[in-house]
This record gives structure tokens, C-alpha cells and sequence, in this order.
């Protein structure tokens, strides 16, 4: 097969007038029609000297233009940078220099201060806007509607992720054409999409979740999306009579359960909720059932290796796991310190190997060595367990763990008990410095709607329930916790605002 990932994907629909892209005006592009914007794109490409394995950077509101882009360069062998548009041009300079990237697309509107940053890299720039207007569309719409397809092999690059870049520069998760087409078509089968499937469409498309997840599934299957620029409460109510499923984050689900235009009746029809990219609460599962009749499936994935694990489609879905692992990968819980595998129920860092696994990170082989074991299994920093039934769980990143006075703090275990206090919609809990204990516990709190959580009468709950070097040292309100675009909550953040709580405290005096 002359280019696995395009032929399998984007290809298979070549010449088919099926429906792909269902647009908030109303109309509908077809699979052709995308491949023959594809196509123009990618010729675009060829005309501004690109060639296979170069990188081409990419940061730009959703559009379904800026989605023919990415069957673009899969087409034309170049590497795809889809980049966060809430990046500043500081940053942007990081990642358009790390990458090398040759092509730097973004909007017309950023184009005069990422000129001068393209140029010093060596990168051509072109502008895409929201609405598929701007140079590098100008050149496409010259160009033919059909492109010779690039020869890549299966260990090809296909595209870099960087991550979030929270505990030091940001790394470029490399991904291979088999990387990311093993993972549609394990998800294809596991999730049971077909050519009848109407997914609705509201996450960004750089990241993996919108990009390799979502489209990918619906591209394999041969179903169609209702692509929406965002998430927009109303607009996603108004389409889920039309969907047949829907991918999202926690924050999405939360929202749809805070409007009373969604109810049972609305959703009858669909067949499918899926949720990732941060922890569900188990109390929004409750609610989900209980308003729905559908229950969530949650899963767990992340930049480096697409999707590991997913609660079944037929069987128990379980608020609190993340499932059991996907077909074909690997799952073990090890020992941080010694790698050693450990005991179904103890914690641990957990390790995936499968096809779905990223090839290292870009220019940091010693960061690859650190994280990607000569056999095959990825460290991925988040710490969990494998319970009695076989599920995963998750506890927490390795980098959130709290060791206070000795002891191994989880914060996940504490989150539970405070997110089960009345009148708490959430909570964080994060280890800052203290003098004594080298770490102590801080709990920060979101109310629900119009509730004042007692804090004293939660401290006494939390007493009851945990040990007492488990006990949060100081309890503190928020109207909201701090998150990325992904939804994920960033206790970097929190530690960062409130490490020197304790700066000038002995036990003495807390």
C-alpha cells in the first residue's frame, strides 16, 4: 500500500458523493468533495516546495478547511504540527523552531507577528482563516482537484503533538502512520461505528481527541460529522436530535446537564457518549444515567499513544476506571523506583506498549530514553492500579504525588471523599512546600449553584474517612478551578499561586 494512513482513511472514499461534513449553515460537504479540497491543498503544498517529511505548522480556528489541511499533508507525505490556538507567538516560536517546521500556516490576523518568527526559522508563512479564506486558500483554489498520493511506509512520521509543556519545555510526540491508523481501526470495532453514524463534532482539532480520535473513527467507519467550530451549549442541544453519537470533555456533559432543553426525549436516538481528556465525576455519571438512561463510556489516552484503555461498550461501565485496556495494547502497573511489575490493587506508574505507541520525541533522545523503555512499554507519568475486575483507575499524575513527612499522598483519594461533601461540585488537591513536612495537603473547592459548603463540618468528614496525615491542612473556595483548553484541571497552577502558603509557618504555628 503506496501511503497506509491516506489510502486507508481519506482514500477508501475517493469518487463517493456520501455526506462527510455537516456545517452549522446548513450545508453538507461530501467525502469528494473534502478530497478534492484536500487535493488542492496539498498541490498548494508541492507549489510552495514542500516535500515528504517536512513539517508544516498549523494554527487556525476549526474549519473545514483547516481539516482538509491535515489529508493534505498525510497525502503529501509532510508531517502534520497541529497547534493550540491559545498560544502566543512566544510560544509559537518555540515550536516552529523546535520542529523545523518549513510551512507555517495560522491567521490572517496573527500573520504580521509571526512573520518575523517564521523567517528566522526559515519557514514560509501563509494565513488560513475561520471561514477557509486567506493566502494559502487563494493558492489552493488555483491549483487541481486531484494529487498523486506520496509513498510513505507504515513507520513513517505522520504528525507531532507537543505536549503541554507543564513541567519544562514542551516535547514533540513523533507519530507514525501506524500509530494512528492502528488506533481508528481498534476504536472502529470496540466502539462499533459504521457508515450510519452521525458524530457530533464540537472539540478543537489540535489535539488528539477532536483530530486523531474523533475524525479518524468517523473517516474509517465512513460516517459523517456534524462539525461545529466549538462547543456552544445551544447549538449542541439544537444538533443532538441529528447525531447518532458524541465525543466530549467532562466540561461538555456538566453543561448539558445544567440546561433543562436536555432530556431523555432529545437523546433517545443516540447510541453513543463518549468522554475523555480529563476525569468524569462519578457523580456526573449518576446524574448523566439518571437524566438520560445512557451511561457515559470513559477512556484514557493521551498525546504520545492515542487511546489505551476504554470501558466496554457491551458490559459494565464503571464510574471511577477508565476501563479495561483496548485490543492490542499492554497495560502493567510498575514500581516508579525499580520498574518492577506490582500486584493488581497496588499503585503504581502505569505502562502501555502496543502499536498505538509514539516513536519518541522529537530532538530529545534522552528524554525518550527516560520515558520509552527498550522494550516497548511508555512511562506515561500517571499513577493508578488495575482492580480486582481487571479495570484501570486512575489516581493521579506521578508529578502530583505528595510525599509529606514520608508518606505517599494520592491526591485523588482525598478528591473523592471532598467531592462528595454537600454543596461541593468539585475540588483540587494539591502538595505545596511546607518546612516541617517538606509537602503538606491543600484542598481547593468549587461550590455548586448556590450552595456555602461548611468547611469545618467537611473537615470533620474528611477525619472520619482518612487517616490524618491524609488530611488537608487548609481548605481554601474557588469560583473555579484553573484548565487547559481540554478541560483538564491544572494543579500546576495551583501549586505555582499558592506554594508559599506555609513559607513562613512551623508545626508549631499551623
Amino acid at each position: 500500500m503506496a501511503n497506509p494512513l491516506f489510502d486507508q482513511l481519506f482514500g477508501r472514499h475517493a469518487g463517493q458523493t456520501t455526506p462527510f461534513l455537516h456545517l452549522p449553515d446548513g450545508s453538507t460537504l461530501t467525502h469528494a468533495d473534502y478530497l478534492a479540497m484536500a487535493a488542492r491543498y496539498a498541490n498548494a503544498f508541492s507549489q510552495l516546495g514542500l516535500t515528504p517529511g517536512d513539517r508544516l505548522a498549523l494554527q487556525v480556528e476549526k474549519s473545514p478547511q483547516a481539516l482538509a489541511v491535515y489529508a493534505a499533508a498525510v497525502q503529501a507525505g509532510v508531517v502534520f504540527l497541529p497547534l493550540n490556538t491559545g498560544y502566543t507567538a512566544a510560544e509559537l516560536a518555540y515550536f516552529i523552531e523546535n520542529s523545523g517546521a518549513r510551512l507555517v500556516v495560522c491567521d490572517p490576523d496573527a500573520a504580521e507577528r509571526l512573520r518575523p518568527i517564521a523567517s528566522a526559522s526559515g519557514a514560509q508563512l501563509q494565513t488560513l482563516d475561520a471561514h477557509g479564506g486567506g493566502t494559502l486558500s487563494d493558492l489552493a483554489a488555483t491549483q487541481p482537484d486531484s494529487f498523486e498520493t506520496v509513498a510513505r511506509s507504515a513507520d513513517d512520521l505522520a504528525a507531532f503533538l507537543y505536549t503541554s509543556g507543564t513541567t519544562g519545555r514542551s516535547k514533540g510526540a513523533m507519530l507514525t502512520q501506524t500509530n494512528l491508523l492502528s488506533n481508528a481501526e481498534t476504536l472502529v470495532d470496540y466502539w462499533r461505528f459504521t457508515e450510519r453514524d452521525v458524530l457530533l463534532h464540537a472539540l478543537p482539532i489540535f489535539h488528539t481527541h477532536g483530530l486523531f480520535v474523533a475524525t479518524n473513527t468517523i473517516l474509517l467507519s465512513g460516517g459523517s460529522m456534524i462539525f461545529l467550530p466549538k462547543f456552544d451549549l445551544d447549538a449542541v442541544i439544537a444538533q443532538l436530535p441529528h447525531a447518532t453519537t458524541m465525543m466530549g470533555v467532562p466540561t461538555f456533559y456538566t453543561r448539558l446537564l445544567g440546561d433543562a432543553h436536555f432530556t431523555k426525549e432529545l437523546v433517545r436516538h443516540m447510541r453513543l457518549f463518549v468522554s475523555g481528556s480529563a476525569p468524569l465525576l462519578a457523580d456526573t455519571h449518576v446524574q448523566f444515567e439518571e437524566r438520560t438512561d445512557h451511561r457515559i463510556l470513559e477512556r484514557y489516552g493521551m498525546t504520545e499513544t492515542n487511546m489505551n484503555t476504554s470501558n466496554p461498550y457491551d458490559g459494565v461501565r464503571r464510574a471511577g476506571t477508565v476501563g479495561l485496556p483496548l485490543p492490542g495494547v499492554e497495560l502493567k502497573v510498575t514500581d516508579p523506583a525499580t520498574g518492577k511489575a506490582l500486584a493488581d490493587g497496588e499503585i503504581g506508574q502505569i505502562e502501555v506498549r502496543g502499536p498505538n505507541v509514539f516513536k519518541g520525541y522529537w530532538q530529545m533522545p534522552e528524554k525518550t530514553r527516560e520515558e520509552l523503555r527498550a522494550d516497548g512499554f511508555f512511562i506515561t507519568g500517571d499513577l493508578g492500579l488495575i482492580d480486582d475486575q481487571g479495570y484501570v483507575q486512575i489516581v493521579g499524575r506521578n508529578k502530583d504525588l505528595i510525599i509529606s513527612g514520608g508518606y505517599n499522598i494520592y491526591p485523588k483519594e482525598i478528591e473523592s471523599v471532598l467531592d462528595e461533601q454537600p454543596g461541593v461540585l468539585e475540588s483540587a488537591v494539591v502538595g505545596v512546600p511546607h518546612p516541617d513536612f517538606g509537602e503538606t495537603v491543600v484542598g481547593f473547592l468549587v461550590a455548586e449553584n448556590g450552595q456555602a459548603p461548611d468547611l469545618s463540618a467537611i473537615e470533620v468528614a474528611v477525619g472520619a474517612e482518612l487517616a490524618r496525615f491524609k488530611h488537608p491542612r487548609k481548605l481554601i473556595m474557588l469560583p473555579e478551578l484553573p484548565r487547559n483548553t481540554m478541560g483538564k484541571v491544572q494543579k500546576n497552577v495551583l501549586r505555582l499561586e499558592y506554594g508559599g502558603l506555609f513559607a513562613e509557618t512551623s508545626e508549631g504555628q499551623t
